[in-house]
């Protein structure tokens, strides 16, 4: 979806249902290709519209609203004011605040925005219900199936790994799949990345974007944060933690750095393939840093 793309009729029609007098709309997507965001505004009144990319992430995204409305104060999530189905659109309310991602924070206010999202992502992660088996199975899946993504990578990477990296890759295909039934689960935000995050220096932390809510294993909420952060800024993911309010286990540290390893042999080979430096950077950077922790 391009910035800029004008908002589609049946949508602006649905808009106007429920928000009078809409005089201004304003594309606000992620530059990527399934964002459809819209600001949309009647007068002083502003609300934003979006079109989810799938019955899936419309199904979750509703879903997720409902159980920040239960966990969440007013200032820190949207509220969903209106939903359509056969739209697969969704309408809700603005919130204070600028995304963090790439919002230039000094030191001690940035390490100060982590802590406080570590500790809103704990009372997200302590209103969960317990685990379902059918929800345990799809954590099993979920770990085999990384496994088979790492088995590939290290085909497409081995020449590019030294030998304390190459063996940790292996040991992500071999373990992820034994750590599956050990490993706490909760209901995810299942994008608690710094893109989601809101920064108001009066109201606090808030968070958005709930298309990828459901139940998983809590540490997969740090992994995004542990290789595209914390890997150059371990500061911040000690503050992370200290607002998170618990030790992980010694089998969820062993986890996640496993996961971010996957993620990190990912874009790897996702740069080597499409040769693109800035990815075989990133996943030089991240291995290197894992691979180190090991020793």
């Amino acid at each position: 979806m391009s910035q800029n793309a004008p908002i589609p009729p049946d949508l602006l029609r649905w808009a106007a249902d429920h928000l009078s007098g809409v005089d201004q709309v304003t594309d606000v997507s992620w530059p990527r290709g399934d964002s459809r965001v819209w600001r949309v505004s009647a007068g002083a009144e502003v609300a934003f519209v979006k079109i989810s990319p799938s019955t899936r992430d419309y199904e979750r995204e509703i879903r997720g609203y409902a159980y920040a409305a239960r966990v969440l104060a007013l200032h820190e999530t949207p509220r969903l004011l209106a939903a359509d189905p056969g739209l697969q659109a969704i309408m809700t309310s603005p919130l204070p605040g600028r995304v963090v991602r790439d919002l230039p924070l000094q030191p001690e206010e940035e390490r100060h925005v982590h802590e406080l999202a570590g500790r809103l992502l704990r009372r997200w992660h302590d209103h969960s219900g317990p685990a379902s088996e059918r929800d345990r199975e799809a954590i099993r899946t979920s770990m085999a199936d990384h496994a088979t993504e790492v088995a590939g990578c290290l085909e497409n990477t081995t020449g590019h790994l030294d030998d304390g990296q190459r063996a940790l890759v292996q040991c992500v295909a071999r373990e992820l799949p034994e750590l599956a039934d050990d490993l706490p689960a909760v209901y995810q935000h299942g994008d608690y990345s710094t893109r989601n995050w809101l920064w108001d220096r009066e109201h606090g932390h808030g968070l958005i974007d709930f298309a990828m809510s459901g139940n998983g294993i809590a540490i997969e909420e740090f992994v995004w944060l542990c290789a595209a952060v914390w890997a150059t800024r371990p500061d911040l993911k000690a503050a992370y933690l200290a607002g998170y309010g618990r030790m992980l286990s010694d089998t969820e540290e062993r986890a996640l750095r496993l996961l971010v390893t996957r993620l990190g042999v990912s874009y790897l080979s996702t740069g080597i393939t499409k040769r693109d430096s800035v990815l075989v950077e990133r996943g030089h950077l991240v291995l290197t840093r894992m691979a180190h922790e090991y020793q």
